[in-house]
Formats: C-alpha cells, sequence, structure tokens
C-alpha cells in the first residue's frame, strides 16, 4: 500500500518534529493552514474531474440509448 498509509504513525511524529524545529512554533499555524488549502482545492479539483467524468459517460449512454 502506498502513500500516506506507508508512512505510519511514528513517521509522521518524526515528520513534525523536524517541521517544528526548521520553521519554529510560530510558523507553524501558517504552515498548517496553507497546507489544508492545497488539499482542499486538490480535492476539489479531483472531484470536478471525477464529475466531468461520469457526465461524459452518461452523455455516451444516452445516445447509444437512443440509437
Amino acid at each position: 500500500m502506498g502513500g500516506l498509509g506507508a508512512i505510519g504513525v511514528p513517521g509522521l511524529i518524526i515528520i513534525l518534529v523536524i517541521v517544528l524545529i526548521v520553521f519554529g512554533p510560530k510558523k507553524l499555524p501558517e504552515i498548517g493552514g496553507a497546507v489544508g488549502k492545497t488539499f482542499a482545492e486538490f480535492k476539489k479539483s479531483t472531484k470536478g474531474l471525477m464529475d466531468d467524468d461520469d457526465d461524459t459517460v452518461k452523455k455516451v449512454e444516452k445516445k447509444s440509448d437512443a440509437s
């Protein structure tokens, strides 16, 4: 299994500690907000692509049913 599931909890803790050391505690809310917005945009655009694909499939099915 790839992706975030492969990292695990200990890996996430290590990453958070490194980020805390590099950027400091005052920058963490900014970084967290930016990451959250990025994931939200990605999810929104992915959903849009999936909806577009579904619409295309439905149009093709309607055309084949009409024939």
